[in-house]
């Protein structure tokens, strides 16, 4: 089969579209025939060797972790899905023909496998993230970085739970996160007292999506460094800020994501797909962030 692979640590020009053998499904697993993956700025983390000391792979190795695609093997034990199915999740190595899941959800109708791919990693890490903060229906959360895929994810599931949210992007962004239902406004200079004009009765609880320095004016408006979490700024425990990275509960997550769908309460845009044969200048365009929703690479 077809697949995206790196032999060494490096920028995106280290990507390769290469021929290798077909992966398959052990128990507990599934494997899918690929329509769609998701772009993730882990991807390009690991492939540029900054993630070496806590995640060491074998070289040469896969890219990608979420996909989209049509169930075409099931593991030993697995009993919510069967062959032929659509499904989206995560695994390993998703930008390929064929790639093993290792957690997933049924996708629901009227879902395309380009949005559904990228589903897996902004929905589980949503989820943790606003439970491990513990903001409560009713209280007020600010998202710092909420016009990406993790932060689209958390403005929608934050208002299916009642919390109010004040999200940061830039100036183009302000009408998409007023869409999905958050206060929005500006980053940079003057966060503080930017928002604080807008919350005049206080910020419960805030989420740093993008990692951009702001850990102190976050715990500034909270009052409290514990009511701070990151996932993108290793240095938050130093101010006594929580950090989160480690998956929990994937399945669980992708369900929900699922249901709201269905509901017309979930919906993560696609800003621009990428053929399989151009994985680098997607992985390369999530680097430069500022993306809004989400960036796919399709599998013809």
């Amino acid at each position: 089969m077809k697949a995206v692979q790196f032999s060494e640590y490096g920028g995106p020009e280290v990507l390769r579209l290469v021929e290798v053998d077909e992966p398959h499904a052990g128990p507990g697993e599934v494997r899918i025939a690929v329509r769609a993956a998701g772009v993730n700025g882990i991807d390009w983390k690991i492939r540029s060797g900054f993630m070496r000391q806590n995640m060491p792979l074998t070289l040469p190795a896969g890219t990608g972790r979420d996909a989209a695609g049509i169930v075409d093997e099931v593991g030993a034990g697995v009993r919510d899905v069967a062959v032929g199915d659509a499904v989206f999740g995560a695994g390993s190595a998703t930008f390929a023909e064929y790639a093993v899941l290792t957690g997933w959800a049924l996708m629901p109708v009227g879902l395309s496998f380009e949005e559904a791919a990228g589903y897996p990693v902004p929905v589980e890490t949503a989820n943790r993230i606003l439970n491990q903060i513990g903001v409560q229906p009713g209280e007020t959360l600010l998202v710092s970085g909420a016009a990406g895929g993790v932060g689209s994810a958390v403005l929608q599931f934050a208002r299916q739970r009642g919390i109010t949210v004040i999200g940061t992007a830039s100036e183009r962004n302000q009408p998409y996160l007023r869409s999905l239902g958050a206060v929005p406004t500006t980053y940079g200079p003057g966060l503080v007292e930017r928002v604080r004009a807008l919350a005049p009765n206080g910020v419960d609880a805030a989420l740093d999506i993008a990692g951009s320095g702001v850990i102190p004016d976050l715990i500034a408006l909270t009052g409290e460094p514990t009511k701070v979490l990151s996932i993108a700024d290793f240095s938050a425990p130093q101010y006594g800020a929580q950090v989160s990275s480690n998956s929990q509960n994937a399945p669980v997550a992708f369900a929900l994501a699922a249901r709201l769908f269905t509901q017309g309460a979930f919906h993560l845009p696609v800003e621009k797909t990428f053929p399989l044969a151009e994985a680098a200048e997607a992985q390369k365009r999530s680097a430069e962030g500022h993306v809004t929703g989400r960036l796919v690479v399709t599998i013809a």
